[in-house]
């Protein structure tokens, strides 16, 4: 381990150079450019038909472990059936599709949003077969019909194109109390989100989140279930742009020497699962704020609204300069984690409710845009 450990730091070192001559060349061409394509392509509105300009941008939106669930059905000749995927779900974290269903959420409010933009309202009917319990199944996860109408644009849609998870550390500066406010207001969310932005308040979510966070990363199945998930490296992100991408000329170069590889994340014994700890508790113990997003009780509908909620604080941070990131291990429903999830309920819903999403808040860089399977790979024939 010693010597792998050397190796990585060698290796890390020398990254620094591939900004000079040739490395940089190299750096450049480890960007998945075509997994980023779909990104290129909602914003130039390059799709004719609404529906499908429309959807364009609802990929986008933020979804666990950036599986992209979703399956769409043009039906006639304005409306659209969305269906889950279910291939494509997290059994082991999210083993009654609550986080899914939250994703599903944050889709349609982009898809919502970026109808406003072209004129249209959505007109969004959930679960318009019933619901799935305690998984999701074959049936529809919600309708949608494009009409004309002469309601204004959602001025959040204006960050969609920047909005991102901020997974680096976060500098020291605090969180001003006008600004809290002001991010409240500008989300206006549907159900109760709590801004927590005080030094004890964000202390003790530190500590609760990280605990959560180290617990799930040495629980073997959850652990299994995101590496093997994990993208390394730019021929992987563009053969499957979904998932946790790994990326950049650091990354392939520790890929190439064995060092970042599949069996050497999953193994607590290695360089690389502890280089992954040290880095976890950086960028969580950097939070200068947190959101809490809790719902009175943890029906389909509501998992739906908060996704709507979590997607527009999400673009509401980002038109503040806030980095957003979720943190909601806490909230996940298997065995192992029974014990933080009643702590966190205890601590952050005492007098009852569904704690469904936690985020981490601060100030960091703009971070590079996730990859993004291509609308058209999503439609049912």
């Amino acid at each position: 381990m010693a010597q792998n450990r050397r190796l990585f730091l060698k290796l890390a070192g020398a990254s620094a150079l591939t900004l000079v001559g040739a490395g940089a060349v190299f750096t450049a061409t480890r960007t998945p450019v075509r997994a980023l394509l779909p990104w290129e392509t909602a914003m130039s509105g390059a799709h004719g038909h609404p529906r499908l300009r429309a959807l364009a941008w609802a990929i986008l939106a933020p979804n666990p472990h950036n599986i992209q669930p979703w399956l769409f059905e043009l039906v006639g000749e304005d409306e659209v059936r969305i269906w889950c995927d279910l291939d494509r779900r997290l059994p082991a974290t999210d083993p009654f599709d609550r986080q899914i269903t939250i994703g599903f959420g944050c889709m349609l409010e982009q898809l919502r949003m970026a109808a406003a933009e072209a004129g249209l309202a959505a007109q969004i009917t959930p679960f318009p077969e019933g619901a799935g319990a305690p998984r999701l199944d074959d049936r529809p996860i919600a309708h949608v019909r494009l009409t004309p109408a002469d309601a204004a644009p959602d001025p959040l849609f204006a960050h969609a194109a920047i909005r991102r998870s901020d997974k680096a550390p976060f500098d020291d500066r605090s969180i001003a109390p006008d600004l809290v406010a002001a991010l409240l207001e500008a989300a206006a969310p549907r159900h109760e989100t709590a801004l927590i932005a005080d030094p004890d308040g964000v202390a003790a979510l530190r500590d609760l989140t990280w605990r959560a966070m180290e617990l799930e990363l040495r629980a073997p199945a959850p652990h299994r279930e995101s590496v093997d998930l994990m993208r390394i490296g730019r021929a992987e992100i563009e053969a499957n742009p979904d998932g946790i991408a790994l990326q950049g000329a650091m990354i392939e170069a520790l890929n190439v020497a064995g060092v970042i590889t599949r069996e050497a994340l999953a193994d607590p014994a290695s360089t690389a699962f502890s280089q992954t700890l040290g880095m976890m508790r950086a960028q969580i113990y950097s939070a200068q704020g947190y959101a809490v997003l809790t719902t009175p009780g943890d029906t389909r509908a509501e998992q739906l609204e908060t996704g709507r909620d979590w997607l527009r604080l999400n673009l509401a941070a980002c038109g503040l300069g806030l980095g957003f990131q979720p943190l909601s291990q806490a909230l996940q429903e298997y065995e192992a984690m029974a014990g933080l999830y009643a702590e966190a309920h205890d601590r952050l819903a005492p007098g009852g409710g569904r704690v469904q999403m936690i985020a981490r808040l601060g100030y960091g860089r703009v971070p590079a845009r996730t990859p993004r399977w291509p609308v058209e790979s999503r439609m049912m024939a």
